[in-house]
């Protein structure tokens, strides 16, 4: 259904509304991030280039749960003062009717985000101004707490308008200059694929335990940077005012290939073109070292910069995961506030703190949230076939796909946002 994704993504909103283009921006600015640069990265560092194929399937699998999840979100939204809102959580306690579960998912994303993930994204960050700036990593996260309070006190209207701005720019730049350094070594592609799939399935892996390692770094940092299955963006997916709640899995999916198959194959295959997998560097400064390696000192600059819009974006989108969450456990505001000082607070120690450190933190939390979410879709995965079939049937007669909360009666009095 690629081209039906396509056509999602350039429906124009309602006047005054928050469109599918804007709500798939906020998730994919979540995903793409230092998971894209740093983590991709990581894993061949760990894990070797076989890594790589790993990562490739987990997005594959990983499309089906970012269908499901988002469009269960979008399912069980509910109306706030200035935008819908809605994630696991909701679906949890609206659609399995156990809200105890809906407040353990939020205590666990609430973590997940505002705490572990933000410190990885501030510790690559500040590795790769520092490194390439020479000034100290503390400096750089003062600078980039200053910048991160400044959108986040603005709201979810400032966060989703930042991130359907910046979000483009950022991944297409990126994307153009992969392009333009796999075409200028053309002839190394078909070496590539086979460094990575005789690092995935090599016999010589196989017998040492070298496999496990790269299954293991393949799928932790392929979860880490697409984020499929875990929960984190449905909650961008719900904001959106959409006619049908397929439309965001759908586009939800797309992310998914976007973020892994596209974006994460770029870094890797940047790294493995310049040979330089195996210099010993880790994190953004592999990464650096490979884009040096292929387009001068030029490149320190470029990664820096592009890393700097990566994370900024993802300390951004993982600030709402949080917020969103609160005020799903309490209406209390000042809950909030704290939360938006609280986020400073974490930006800053994680300049403080090495890169595998910091994934340690966030695989561990991330692990409990998504165990968590993929119990709770399987059960409620029998809406989601009724809502793809309902979905497929109107598209077949050449309409518009549409939904009201009467096309499931058994639900409807749960389908407010859907009147």
């Amino acid at each position: 259904m690629l081209r039906q994704m396509l056509r999602i993504l350039f429906l124009k909103p309602k006047k005054g509304e928050i469109g599918a283009f804007q709500a798939f921006a906020v998730a994919l600015s979540s995903r793409v991030g230092t998971g894209n640069l740093a983590g991709v990265a990581s894993a061949i560092f760990v894990g070797g280039p076989g890594a790589v194929f790993w990562m490739w399937l987990m997005a594959v699998l990983g499309a089906a749960t970012a269908f499901v999840e988002s469009t269960l979100a979008q399912l069980y939204k509910r109306r706030g003062e200035d935008s819908f809102h809605g994630g696991p959580a909701y679906y949890m306690e609206t659609g399995l009717g156990r809200r105890w579960m809906g407040i353990l998912f939020a205590v666990l994303i609430t973590v997940t985000f505002a705490l572990a993930n933000q410190v990885v994204q501030s510790t690559t960050l500040c590795d790769s101004i520092a490194d390439t700036f020479n000034i100290g990593k503390v400096t750089a996260g003062i600078v980039l707490t200053v910048a991160t309070l400044l959108v986040v006190f603005g709201g979810i209207r400032r966060i989703a308008h930042f991130a359907s701005i910046v979000v483009p720019f950022m991944a297409l730049g990126f994307v153009a200059l992969a392009i333009y350094i796999i075409a200028a070594n053309i002839s190394e592609l078909p070496n590539v694929f086979e460094v990575i799939l005789a690092d995935a399935w090599g016999i010589r892996e196989v017998a040492g335990g070298g496999i496990g390692v790269a299954v293991m770094q393949g799928v932790k940092r392929g979860l880490f940077s697409n984020e499929a299955g875990e929960g984190s963006a449905p909650n961008a997916a719900a904001i959106a005012d959409t006619e049908h709640p397929v439309n965001q899995g759908l586009l939800q999916a797309f992310g998914v290939f976007m973020d892994t198959l596209v974006i994460c194959s770029c870094t890797a295959f940047i790294i493995i073109i310049s040979g330089k997998y195996d210099c010993g560097k880790d994190g953004i400064l592999l990464t650096a070292e490979a884009l040096e390696a292929e387009i001068g000192s030029a490149g320190r600059y470029f990664i820096t910069a592009a890393i700097f819009l990566f994370a900024y974006s993802t300390i951004i989108a993982n600030y709402f995961y949080g917020e969103t969450n609160i005020r799903f456990i309490t209406k209390r505001k000042r809950y909030i506030f704290l939360l938006r000082v609280f986020t400073g607070g974490v930006i800053l120690a994680g300049s403080l703190v090495d890169l595998q450190t910091a994934f340690s933190l966030v695989d561990l939390a991330m692990a409990f949230m998504t165990i968590l979410n993929l119990v709770a879709i399987t059960v409620l995965f029998p809406k989601v076939r009724f809502l793809l079939d309902d979905y497929k049937s109107q598209l077949h007669k050449h309409h518009l796909p549409h939904f009201h909360r009467d096309r499931m009666p058994e639900e409807s009095g749960k389908l407010e946002a859907w009147d």
